[in-house]
């Protein structure tokens, strides 16, 4: 059956109907007054969703793009830099700061690993000099559903007083209590596709006043990621360059949903969701690859031992219409990852453990008792 696509994986994620219909109005001029009042309140949820009172910046980028500006607006060439590398995202951010000449030193975790913090905390202790300029961690590794343990980094990178925390946040913002004023963190990126519940095409920044000092000195280059044009702009509810308008008229529809059903909410839905799939994965005795106490909320991924990954996804995707991602470099046909993240709700998670029972008994694999996944999560979700 055509049109009956249904998308489980950590983005794009599924639209509201609400934030489609938005996307399907005629664009709107963006130097316009309707378009500034738009703005307006648009920039005013983002701080909420932020929980801050920092600028949160609206860039025409992907999340890769919301980290690149965070990295290159407050550092300068040959910064000594800290980068926890555990998967495909940190290892990106390590690319990055070599790409423009930073120091960099990362601290890596075997993948399916959380980083771990005392690896942090001994190196900025060390540095009495107070060289580390930064310290980069992707919050949730997209690519192994790992949560690494942000609050407790980012206390040992206050306690060096001079480092900037910055933070990939781009399947943890909306999905994860991420308090941004009451941690303190600097520089917190993210992207439109995951929890904000559109489709990509806009990244944020949150900068703190901490940050916009270090941008004064900041001498990487930079022009369109100029995140100064933007703070400029968005003082007067404009942008500096032109936006996708219908995105931003998308995304001003998404966080009033956001809204009305408040943070605490949103929060517990993405808790309750990742314990109801790995539940359910436990259930079918098939491997999980994060551990329970480092789970992201927003992606689950799964190694199966005794069936090659991609067979499911073909099959989840031919049989049911329901798209899992695999694994990335050499955990290609090795996990697959059933995200949960952003327009999901309990049916979702049924109807996709229920399909995948069926792929796996279609696929020959007998180590679980049928409907088994399913209880599982039903048995969350009950409680």
């Amino acid at each position: 059956m055509d049109d009956k696509l249904m998308l489980m994986i950590p983005g794009p994620t599924p639209v509201p109907e609400a934030a489609l219909l938005a996307l399907a109005k005629h664009p709107i001029g963006h130097r316009t007054n309707e378009f500034s009042n738009i703005l307006a309140e648009v920039n005013e949820n983002l701080k909420w969703l932020h929980q801050t009172q920092n600028d949160v910046l609206t860039l025409n980028v992907s999340g890769t793009g919301a980290v690149e500006a965070g990295i290159i607006n407050f550092l300068s060439p040959g910064d000594r830099i800290l980068v926890g590398s555990n998967g495909k995202f940190g290892e990106r951010w390590v690319e990055v700061g070599q790409a423009y000449g930073l120091n960099v030193e990362p601290i890596t975790a075997e993948w399916g690993n959380p980083l771990d913090p005392a690896l942090f905390a001994e190196k900025l202790a060390a540095d009495t000099s107070k060289q580390i300029k930064a310290v980069i961690i992707t919050h949730s590794e997209t690519s192994t559903g790992v949560l690494n343990d942000l609050e407790t980094i980012n206390s040992h990178v206050k306690a060096h007083d001079e480092a900037l925390m910055i933070v990939d946040a781009v399947t943890s913002l909306g999905a994860f209590n991420l308090p941004v004023d009451t941690w303190g963190l600097d520089i917190v990126a993210s992207g439109s596709q995951k929890g904000y519940m559109i489709p990509p095409g806009l990244g944020f920044v949150s900068v703190s006043p901490k940050a916009w000092e270090a941008y004064k000195t900041a001498k990487l280059p930079k022009y369109y990621l100029d995140l100064g044009k933007y703070r400029k702009s968005a003082a007067k509810n404009t942008t500096p360059f032109t936006p996708p308008v219908n995105l931003i008229v998308a995304l001003h529809t998404t966080l009033r949903i956001m809204k009305e059903e408040g943070l605490e909410s949103i929060f517990g839905r993405h808790e309750r969701h990742k314990n109801a799939t790995r539940a359910a994965i436990k259930g079918l005795n098939l491997p999980l690859f994060a551990p329970d106490s480092h789970a992201s909320p927003a992606i689950t991924a799964v190694a199966p031992q005794e069936i090659e990954s991609d067979k499911i996804r073909s099959l989840m995707n031919k049989r049911f219409d329901i798209a899992l991602a695999g694994g990335q470099d050499h955990l290609k046909n090795k996990i697959f990852r059933i995200g949960h993240l952003g327009f999901v709700s309990d049916r979702d998670i049924l109807s996709c453990i229920s399909s995948l029972e069926v792929v796996l008994s279609e696929l020959g694999y007998e180590n679980f008792t049928p409907g088994a996944g399913v209880a599982g999560a039903a048995k969350v979700f009950a409680q």
